[in-house]
């Protein structure tokens, strides 16, 4: 897979995977889909994703992920995907409140968003059952669990430490 991944780092904290995890979960989440991709990844704070969540979606609050994918004329023949904002505070308090490894629900959410730009969607329930399908089969391939699971079974992989190395992330 070549992938072009343009990481913006626009939060005031550092509490975020290195370069090379997402990079990592994004060509999971493409998988065999395509060769050659690109696509922006941008980490921002709560306001400014309340702000694209209010502007794009007409939600006032803050959220996880937002995915845009880019809407290029079929003349144009670029690999661009398009752009993912996602908030580390928010990803972090759910992570907490889920009660799932950090990384893990890291993995989950960019994995998530890459495949809303590859054109999954989760706006009914059929839809929603093959993004998810699909989503627990990337994670499981990287030793994660389902991130449905009710029994909320943290990550079957070994975190050693906040600052130590994970083998399968």
């Amino acid at each position: 897979m070549n992938l072009s991944l343009d990481i913006q780092i626009a939060d005031n904290g550092d509490d975020h995977p290195p370069p090379e995890q997402f990079k990592r979960w994004v060509e999971a989440a493409i998988g065999e889909r395509l060769t050659s991709a690109e696509l922006s990844l941008r980490l921002v704070t709560e306001e400014e994703i309340t702000l694209l969540n209010s502007t794009y979606r007409g939600q006032s609050k803050a959220t996880n992920v937002l995915s845009f994918p880019a809407h290029l004329p079929e003349c144009v023949e670029l690999e661009l995907l398009g752009d993912l904002a996602i908030c580390p505070a928010v990803v972090a308090r759910e992570a907490e409140q889920q009660n799932k490894p950090l990384l893990c629900h890291w993995a989950h959410m960019v994995i998530h968003g890459t495949l809303h730009l590859l054109g999954y969607d989760h706006i009914d329930d059929s839809d929603a059952q093959i993004m998810e399908a699909l989503e627990i089969n990337i994670l499981n391939s990287l030793g994660i669990d389902n991130p449905y699971s009710i029994a909320l079974n943290p990550c079957n992989s070994q975190i050693i430490s906040p600052g130590g190395t994970h083998p399968k992330l």
